[in-house]
């Protein structure tokens, strides 16, 4: 009788179906190219990686200097280059109402399902998040540095992010530590963050092998040295010690 019941009930229950909806989505942030940094190449490789599986997609950003407009990069990835002005560090002015009706216009004239905001330091990704949602559009935003809890930028920033995420529909993180960190500073659910790990491919950094020495061990650190990339300062004072413990078990010199 058991084994009926649920021959009958698999027979009327759907069968889980995959979803090949392509969207048309938005990426926003105050930086991009032609400033250079981690923000601009992840918003730009994930645009290229988001064309590659059929979905289409546009990033809005501020205008650099003379680049205004709209520019196209590889695989006709379009850029607007809105005409906002910069009030520090390449980040817009936050006051929510002048970017309305640039950010809208994209927003309509790209037929946009998905807005994904890069970086808690850009003023037009918070924008972006509060004119998505007034809109009925999914919103994505992901968080790609460390933020503190006691200075004045720190805590205006979290208040700011507190306000912007409150009914974003998805975040994403780049580590554990990222994540752990942004539910603090904006009281989120950790259900709704993920964590994509930012990777590097290692085929386009290989060494020649043909250019190493035996007799010298050269180690090559490459960050960002500030407080928001995470404990820099201690990861270079373990490497430090690592070296030197090294160089006293094989008498070897070694390069940092």
């Amino acid at each position: 009788m058991f084994s009926l019941c649920m021959r009958e009930f698999s027979r009327c229950s759907p069968a889980p179906r995959v979803c090949n909806r392509k969207h048309n989505i938005c990426m926003v942030s105050d930086f991009f190219y032609p400033n250079m940094g981690g923000v601009e190449s992840h918003i730009y490789q994930l645009s290229q990686c988001l064309i590659e599986k059929g979905h289409k997609v546009v990033i809005a950003t501020h205008a650099y200097g003379r680049r205004t407009g709209v520019r196209y990069l590889t695989n006709g990835l379009k850029v607007y280059y809105l005409p906002l002005q910069v009030m520090y560090n390449q980040s817009t002015a936050t006051t929510c109402f002048h970017s309305l009706p640039l950010l809208r216009c994209v927003f309509v004239r790209e037929q946009i399902t998905v807005v994904h905001a890069h970086s808690s330091f850009s003023a037009m990704a918070h924008d972006a998040l509060f004119h998505a949602k007034t809109m009925g559009l999914n919103t994505v935003f992901t968080d790609h540095s460390l933020f503190g809890f006691a200075d004045v930028s720190s805590v205006l920033t979290n208040k700011l992010l507190t306000v912007s995420l409150c009914d974003t529909n998805h975040i994403v993180c780049v580590s554990y530590t990222s994540k752990e960190n942004t539910v603090l500073r904006a009281a989120l659910n950790p259900e709704i963050v993920s964590v994509i790990p930012n990777a590097v491919d290692p085929t386009d950094f290989t060494p020649d092998p043909s250019q190493r020495q035996d007799d010298r061990i050269t180690v090559v650190v490459i960050s960002r040295l500030v407080y928001r990339k995470g404990c820099v300062c201690w990861g270079l004072w373990s490497i430090k010690t690592f070296v030197a413990f090294w160089c006293r078990v094989t008498s070897s010199s070694t390069r940092l």
